[in-house]
């Protein structure tokens, strides 16, 4: 069983090769407003700018929710051309060795989706620009131009906008098929067109609704919500994706390997490993992320961003979610207390949260 680094194993496969984000420390943001205890004020009204818009600019976490893992999650079976979804089968089997994020590429319009990195956004009279910790680097044109006609098909895109009120509405063309759309691998072509809806509800907080419309590979237009959450008294390091690349001959093994090790444990065991747990990336620990794992039909299943996948048990305390190793821990007196994802930087941890009665 091979072991993934820290994206793959801490967020269970949601991102094969999605890297670990960095951060300062203790860094007061100034001039933003607080409340008596000194924290951010997250609920404050949103800032304008001088000449009356919405002031988007910050650092930033996206909260994409289930669609961080499954953008079609609306979308039925039939909806999703033949191609498209055996491409994304064989990429699941595969652990994502192929991805965009594995090979240190830009991340495309999956930018949005991403829990891990923070983006700051600086904005100006004439353009929104998005600056990742991965030195992934888009630009919205606010100048009136049009969108191009023939775009270069590029990894970011083509993006223009305008104000709709309060409501930044920004145009998107010109993807290559090189990047996916989402962490799980669902693939796009070059026709994809990607519309967002940007609104700041207060300071701490990012309104986005994002319609994506691609006909060579899905039969209709759909619509997904996002959040983006404010991250204060910090500052992003750049993260060089490519220092790492030297390790991706060494991504091998399918899903499917350890099926074939898999032992039986008992169905009274299964049942005391399900619950919830409390996982919260590093770079942010602020944010929680509920991990549900369920015991559906004898087998134990998690759900992480509503990814749902089957656990192998290796043994009776741990199991494998499709070539990452989870171990339950439990303490004296017999009771799970949490569980940790291992990963090639080290060990994850996320404590159960007590059952809901």
């Amino acid at each position: 069983m091979q072991v993934r680094g820290f994206a793959a194993a801490a967020i269970l496969v949601l991102a094969p090769s999605v890297p670990l984000g960095a951060q300062w420390i203790n860094l007061p943001t100034p001039g933003i407003p607080r409340t008596p205890d000194g924290k951010p004020n997250l609920s404050a009204p949103a800032p304008k700018t001088a000449d009356g818009k919405p002031d988007l600019s910050g650092i930033w976490t996206m909260n994409a929710g289930r669609y961080a893992m499954n953008i079609v999650a609306d979308l039925k079976p039939e909806e999703i051309k033949p191609w498209a979804e055996k491409l994304f089968q064989e990429r699941r089997e595969n652990l994502g060795k192929d991805s965009p994020f594995t090979g240190c590429l830009p991340e495309g319009s999956a930018m949005n989706l991403n829990p891990v990195a923070m983006v700051r956004i600086v904005q100006t009279p004439t353009i929104v620009a998005y600056l990742s910790e991965y030195l992934t680097n888009r630009t919205i044109h606010l100048d009136g131009r049009k969108l191009p006609v023939d775009p270069n098909p590029s990894f970011m895109g083509y993006s223009v906008g305008h104000w709709d009120g309060d409501t930044l509405v920004v145009e998107s063309i010109g993807f290559n098929d090189r990047t996916w759309l989402d962490f799980g691998g669902h693939p796009h072509s070059e026709s994809l067109r990607v519309t967002e809806r940007i609104r700041r509800r207060d300071f701490g907080h990012l309104d986005i609704e994002e319609t994506l419309t691609d006909p060579n590979t899905y039969t209709r237009p759909w619509t997904i919500k996002i959040t983006a959450n404010l991250i204060a008294d910090t500052e992003i390091i750049e993260y060089i994706c490519a220092e790492n690349e030297k390790d991706r001959q060494h991504l091998v093994g399918t899903a499917s390997d350890d099926k074939h090790r898999a032992v039986k444990v008992a169905p009274a065991l299964l049942a005391k490993y399900a619950g919830t747990y409390d996982f919260r990336f590093p770079e942010n620990p602020t944010q929680p992320i509920p991990i549900p794992i369920v015991l559906s039909e004898g087998q134990l299943v998690v759900d992480f961003f509503g990814d749902k996948r089957p656990l192998t048990p290796l043994s009776d305390t741990v199991f494998s979610s499709e070539g990452n190793p989870v171990t339950f821990v439990t303490n004296e007196r017999g009771v799970v207390t949490h569980l940790i994802i291992q990963a090639a930087e080290g060990d994850l941890r996320a404590n159960r949260l007590p059952d809901k009665k």
